[in-house]
């Protein structure tokens, strides 16, 4: 597929693909560690965000990959010309099911990309926090390149982020954690995770990376703007550093504050 139908293809089925793909409403342009992410596309149209660990892989959420589908990342170069390039290399986290939304079965929605080359030096590498779970009330921050409006793809491809709060609708997370706009409480519509930024990173206030969004909720009709999931990156540590290990890569981790 050509460059022009890559991104034709994109833009057109991003106000197709149903839940869960997730980006930023309610929130605002730009946010933290612009520079440690990127877009994941696939050759269905699908659109995702990704977290570069190291100059050569990225971590994004495993249903933007499953399938067997042709998958571009995508930036733009300093000239504003959008580049895609194809990974040489997918690992799926091993507890990852594809079909765990309509299965209502436990998942860990993770996947790793190995590019074949090195990414231009003005990406640099996310930080992952490693350390203590964050609670109730806990202030996270949600960023990533999807649509600011629920089914508008033309609002797609802009960094952005929004300020959330950590909720525990079912219990304290171990594999997952929900959060909700804090003037909401996930009650009534907000700020939070809608189509287009799967994959992309939850930071814990600063710019530590805590977790990578995989779904979202909204009333009644729509599938965004109430409660944002994300699985937290602490517990999968060891497959995401065993992964990188086989690559010759390796993640950065800090201890929780």
């Amino acid at each position: 597929m050509t460059l022009g139908r890559w991104i034709a293809t994109a833009g057109l089925a991003l106000s197709l693909m149903p839940a869960p793909a997730l980006a930023v409403v309610g929130g605002r342009e730009g946010g933290p560690a612009a520079a440690s992410t990127l877009m994941v596309l696939n050759a269905r149209g699908g659109v995702c965000t990704g977290i570069v660990l190291s100059p050569r892989t990225i971590l994004t959420a495993a249903h933007c990959t499953e399938g067997g589908v042709d998958l571009r990342i995508h930036w733009k170069d300093g000239s504003g010309e959008p580049v895609l390039i194809a990974p040489t290399n997918v690992s799926f986290h091993p507890e990852f099911e594809a079909k765990a939304i309509t299965t209502r079965r436990r998942s860990v929605d993770l996947a790793l990309l190995r590019l074949p080359s090195t990414l231009p030096g003005r990406f640099a590498p996310a930080t992952l926090l490693d350390g203590a779970l964050p609670r109730a009330g806990t202030a996270l921050t949600l960023a990533g390149y999807g649509v600011s409006r629920e089914g508008e793809a033309r609002t797609t491809g802009t960094y952005r982020s929004a300020a959330l709060s950590a909720v525990e609708p079912y219990g304290p997370g171990r594999i997952l954690i929900w959060a909700s706009d804090p003037q909401t409480g996930g009650k009534k519509p907000g700020a939070g995770a809608c189509q287009g930024d799967s994959g992309g990173p939850i930071f814990d206030g600063g710019e530590d990376v805590v977790a990578v969004s995989s779904w979202s909720t909204g009333p009644k009709g729509r599938n965004c703007g109430l409660l944002s999931q994300g699985v937290l990156v602490a517990p999968q540590r060891a497959w995401i550093d065993g992964t990188l290990s086989q690559w010759g890569e390796s993640a950065s981790w800090t201890a929780g504050r």
